[in-house]
């Protein structure tokens, strides 16, 4: 029997899912542990360990492999606790991290902040100029030797920043994309002077054009990569003493995942390793529902995020923005306020507002106990009866009801002269309203329209959110995948396959040469192949997806477009502007392409995927004689969901007494240990063959 065992660590919960291929399901949900979130990974572990009755050495005895969905890096770059680096750049070219293209300014930031253009800074400098060394040499953008390496000033140069304690050296020249011999001569010169010492090469990281965007990128990497290596080696280690023997493999933001041993030489592609579990698990429920087209949207303790599935696949975008800089590695494309279950509410004058800031684990919403004093989204959901006090996260964390109102009290309701049951509803309906703008800003500004689309929700707090979010949009139909599934995020990482991702610049005009372009490719898979093979897991077959960069003459950006596998033609060519123009038309709006400007390729772009023997399998029930919903109530009690409507009795369920077949009707409220389901009063919800309550809406917007 084989079984895959996923761990996704969070702000707040630190969810594992352990499934097989009998439809054997094992989940826990522990509190994250910061900054050491090993340890919360580790307690999550041995929870799996006690359900499943094993001493703690032989809790992973039969696991094949572990998915890890981790916060090490993200969290390095976001606080600042970073390795030491020192770059070394082609000379002349120091400053270019620091002008920023003039893009740092505003890159990242919302629309009403560029527009304040006086008010905009540029973000601090990623590392000091006294710790960035010149090198004398040049290639050309052909990839001819123009001045050959000064090895004697590059020794110097390393030895500065030796002596200055870098922990890491980031290599970065000019047009080394194009020919890579000069960084890969300095790496060779580093080992000799510091075998121990980490480097990486823009050649490597981010093999792309775009001067800045590659220095940043690999800057960013050689910050982070020792922090993941000094994460993951120790954490190997603490799980090879729970029995242990398959691999941990390591999300990337791509949405595939990537050996313990390789990740750190690409540590800048887990940054959003967090953020996809949820993304790819809907991908694949959605597989076995015959959903295509997915908005997913996952309410954490900390966060929400927003994620796309079109046409069964997750949407991509090649750059990323963190901290105003740009990080030019292609990864799956999730938006992420700062408004989930630990949002704190406060008063900006007297404009009540919720998150970003949050409580996260410690200390946590006012409700737990823990020393928080601030009010969060946690603590108005306990004022309006929505939680439970007793039942909530499996009934592990009694909440405290009074220390909710007196914090909603002293921070909100007073200075704005309110009950506190009205104060606690209003954080509730701001909660609302901004996750409804985010998903709508997402949905519809990549060009979609959210009738067309199924919303999933998970997470903690999605269940309890979704039909307002979800009714302010129109969406009539949504899903919440507790099938088993209670922690859906870590059971997206047990259904991911390995992906890796490899690039090349090589611009060129329109027509485009197709032997050309299919030499670029066809390098660019046999670097994966050989990267997919060392990464230690049988994979049943590898399959390569290519895309190229495309853009309309003297624009600035480019759209993916996917190339067809094989030998390409020049009538393959011609399939690829057709395609790029439909492309560019449905992100932009039909007639806003100009193909009398011509066409430009820029990238070549493949990922490598290699699948993975099984997946695990979820239970399915059949479907019985129609149950009575009325007889699982288990109570009931006021809940306060609406302010047109105000409070009202509610009937309470508790999912573990659900079955496929049964329907309910709002307003009630289901409680399934892990998150909280509402139904609202107009809505109904059924049970599916998976155990996922399905809830259709009437269009609260009438």
């Amino acid at each position: 029997m084989a079984s895959i065992l996923g761990i996704d660590i969070g702000g707040t919960f630190t969810d594992a899912f352990l499934g097989d291929d009998k439809g054997n399901v094992t989940t826990a949900k522990v509190p994250s542990t910061p900054p050491n979130f090993a340890e919360g990974l580790l307690n999550a572990v041995d929870e799996i360990g006690r359900k499943l009755g094993r001493p703690r050495e032989k809790a992973l005895a039969d696991v094949d492999f572990i998915c890890h969905g981790t916060t090490a890096a993200l969290n390095a770059l976001v606080t600042g606790n970073v390795a030491r680096v020192g770059l070394l750049t082609t000379k002349g070219h120091r400053d270019s991290i620091y002008i920023m293209n003039v893009e740092g300014r505003y890159a990242g930031l919302g629309s009403h902040e560029i527009q304040d253009v006086t008010g905009t800074r540029k973000p601090p400098p990623l590392i000091p100029k006294r710790m960035v060394k010149e090198i004398t040499e040049r290639i050309d953008y052909q990839g001819e030797v123009v001045v050959p390496l000064d090895e004697e000033v590059a020794r110097s140069a390393i030895r500065e920043l030796l002596a200055e304690g870098v922990d890491a050296i980031a290599v970065s020249l000019l047009w080394s994309f194009v020919n890579p011999e000069h960084e890969q001569r300095l790496r060779k010169l580093v080992e000799q002077e510091s075998p121990a010492t980490y480097v990486c090469l823009s050649s490597e990281v981010a093999p792309k054009i775009r001067e800045y965007t590659r220095t940043v990128t690999t800057v960013m990497n050689a910050q982070v990569g020792p922090t993941l290596r000094d994460y993951l080696a120790p954490l190997q280690d603490e799980l090879a003493a729970r029995g242990l023997s398959g691999p941990l493999m390591v999300m990337q933001g791509s949405g595939g995942s990537v050996s313990a041993q390789n990740a750190p030489a690409q540590a800048i592609t887990t940054i959003g390793s967090v953020l996809t579990g949820g993304v790819v698990g809907a991908r694949n429920l959605g597989q076995l529902l015959g959903h295509r087209n997915i908005i997913t949207s996952d309410i954490g303790g900390t966060t929400f995020l927003v994620g796309l599935v079109v046409d069964g696949e997750p949407v991509f975008a090649n750059t990323t923005t963190l901290n105003q800089f740009t990080i030019s590695t292609p990864m799956m494309k999730v938006t992420s306020i700062g408004s989930g279950g630990g949002a704190i509410a406060w008063l900006d004058g007297s404009n009540l507002r919720v998150g970003p800031r949050s409580a996260g684990a410690r200390p946590g919403p006012a409700c737990y106990g823990q020393d928080g004093s601030e009010p969060t989204v946690t603590d108005a959901n306990l004022v309006l009866g929505i939680l439970d006090p007793d039942t909530f996260a499996e009934g592990t964390r009694k909440l405290d009801v009074e220390r909710a109102r007196q914090a909603i009290g002293s921070h909100i309701a007073e200075p704005l002269g309110l009950g506190v049951e009205e104060a606690a509803a209003a954080i509730f309906e701001i909660q609302n309203a901004q996750t409804a703008d985010l998903l709508r800003s997402v949905v519809v500004g990549q060009g979609h329209d959210p009738r067309d689309f199924v919303l999933y929700a998970f997470g903690g707090g999605g269940p309890a959110h979704c039909f307002a979010y979800g009714g302010d949009l129109g969406i009539q139909e949504i899903y919440i995948p507790l099938g088993d599934t209670n922690a859906f995020s870590a059971y997206g990482l047990t259904t991911s396959d390995v992906v890796l991702s490899a690039e090349m610049s090589d611009p060129a005009s329109h027509p485009f040469d197709a032997s050309r372009v299919h030499r670029q490719f066809d390098e660019l898979e046999q670097t994966l192949n050989e990267r997919l093979n060392a990464q230690g897991m049988p994979f049943t077959e590898i399959e390569m997806r290519r895309e190229l960069d495309i853009r309309y003459t003297a624009q600035m950006f480019e759209v993916p477009t996917p190339v067809r596998a094989g030998e390409l033609g020049e009538g393959d060519m011609e399939q690829v502007i057709a395609d790029f123009e439909a492309l560019y038309a449905k992100l932009f709006g039909t007639g806003t392409g100009y193909r009398d400007a011509g066409y430009q390729l820029i990238n070549h772009r493949v990922f490598g995927i290699g699948r993975v023997g099984f997946k695990p399998q979820l239970p399915t029930l059949a479907e019985i004689a129609p149950p009575d919903a009325g007889a699982t109530v288990r109570g009931t009690r006021p809940v306060f969901l609406d302010s047109r409507l105000g409070w009202e009795d509610t009937a309470i369920y508790d999912y573990q007494q659900l079955t496929h077949g049964h329907t309910l009707t709002g307003p009630a409220i289901v409680e399934a240990g892990t998150t909280t389901v509402v139904v609202p009063r107009g809505g109904t919800a059924r049970v599916d063959a998976l155990r996922n309550i399905v809830l259709h809406l009437d269009d609260r917007r009438s």
